[in-house]
């Protein structure tokens, strides 16, 4: 099937989709997981022909991590399924109901933004939350993954593809891209796709950016920061800046660089050296880092590099505006994070730090859609737009005005006949 005729299907769809009920979306979530369970001997086989050829071409292991799609993974998109179902649905929700006058009600009420394309990398589980998150938020769905992972892709997709009409949704809600021409394809088609994700380095999201009339979201790089304050309490500066790079050093919100407050320096990066040692991590520091650690030479270039491996970047610097300074130039607006015991500098920090996401004494990992409860997501947007930081099923949502009237007319108000009210209603749209 072409790209046009897969398009046209998913805007045909989305009409239909739009008007699902919450049953229905849940139905059909309940049949995609059961139909990933069905099917997960043959994903664990596509999977790991994708993974033996990865291998083959050499693909960086952080990247080989990303790729792999087992029997726990599966199990995880399942939960992700599950966790989506317990969630209220979003479609046709209230957010402003205005009386203009007597029998003339204005509604602001919640409703899909219609065909989404998403492309994104090489992470099969990627697939998985993508198309359950535009399901369960009333949207069609065009998706492309990364050639790494094409095999898992296809029959994750076409798995997902035929379970939710069990349901009642309508075919071709789900389209599947599998090249780089689909793609080029995709971009030109305005007329049925109304908004493109793209999920990549900040050079990939602007190449899209540059090349379609349709709306983008998009997040640039994930130079995520930890600032250890000078009333940080050591070892949960310590617990944090482990957690922040090492849990999983292969995604967006692994932090790429530490500051340290200079009070704090000579106590704090031993303690953090000896950490990071265990995990394998790599050091490269300032000229003051490197008066209290043993470690390699910093330098510019790793202010505004983003690892996505096991290195880390650190800077000592001389105050919490320094340190502020110092992310709002380098950083990607992704997630930066304080740790202190002092609410005003935490405060401070939070206000003035220009991210989607800013954290006090916890990790930059939590910047999530699945921890964030919701329901995993489908990117991130470091945009200033009508969504940013991860964005789950409120962010594929945008609305409609609803206006109920009884025969009015606007010329009695031009002539001065009638007047508006404009009253707050503190009432749902319904009919």
């Amino acid at each position: 099937m072409t790209i046009d005729r897969t398009a046209r299907q998913a805007c045909q769809a989305s009409t239909v989709l739009a008007a699902a009920s919450a049953e229905q979306k849940n139905q059909a979530l309940a049949a995609i997981r059961a139909a990933l369970q069905a099917e997960s001997a043959a994903i664990i086989t596509a999977n790991k022909a994708d993974l033996e050829q990865a291998q083959r071409e050499n693909l960086a292991a952080p990247l080989l991590k990303r790729l792999k799609f087992d029997k726990a993974k599966i199990d995880e998109a399942c939960a992700g399924l599950d966790s989506l179902m317990t969630l209220e649905d979003p479609v046709g929700k209230t957010l402003a109901a205005t009386e203009l006058d007597a029998g003339l009600e204005l509604y602001k009420v919640t409703c899909p933004i219609g065909v989404i394309g998403v492309i994104f990398e090489s992470r099969p589980d990627a697939l998985v939350q993508i198309s359950s998150l535009c399901l369960k938020s009333g949207n069609a769905v065009l998706l492309k993954g990364g050639s790494e992972a094409a095999r898992t892709n296809r029959i994750l997709a076409e798995t997902i593809a035929r379970a939710a009409p069990t349901a009642g949704l309508p075919d071709g809600w789900l389209g599947h891209l599998e090249t780089r021409a689909d793609v080029a394809k995709m971009l030109e088609l305005d007329r049925d796709i109304d908004l493109i994700i793209p999920r990549g380095s900040n050079e990939f999201v602007r190449h899209i950016m540059d090349n379609t009339r349709i709306p983008v979201m998009g997040h640039a790089d994930g130079i995520c920061h930890v600032y250890v304050d000078a009333a940080a309490e050591i070892e949960m500066a310590v617990n944090l800046a482990v957690d922040s790079k090492c849990q999983y050093v292969a995604v967006c919100n692994a932090t790429e660089t530490l500051l340290v407050h200079q009070d704090i320096a000579a106590t704090f990066l031993p303690k953090l050296k000896t950490a990071m040692d265990a995990k394998g991590v790599e050091l490269r520091g300032c000229e003051r880092t490197r008066q209290s650690i043993d470690c390699a030479c910093a330098d510019e270039r790793d202010w505004k590099t983003e690892y996505l491996d096991a290195i880390l970047s650190i800077r000592v610097v001389d105050s919490l505006e320094a340190a502020i300074e110092h992310i709002n130039t380098y950083g990607s607006g992704h997630t930066d994070a304080i740790v202190t015991g002092d609410r005003q500098a935490a405060m401070l920090f939070m206000d003035r730090v220009d991210a989607a996401d800013v954290f006090w004494n916890a990790s930059t990992r939590f910047a999530d859609g699945f921890r964030f409860g919701l329901g995993a997501e489908v990117g991130i947007s470091t945009s200033k737009i009508h969504a940013r930081g991860p964005v789950g099923m409120e962010g594929l949502l945008i609305y409609k005005w609803r206006l109920i009237g009884q025969g009015h007319i606007v010329a009695d108000y031009a002539a001065g006949n009638k007047k508006f009210s404009h009253k707050t209603l503190n009432k749902a749209y319904g009919i």
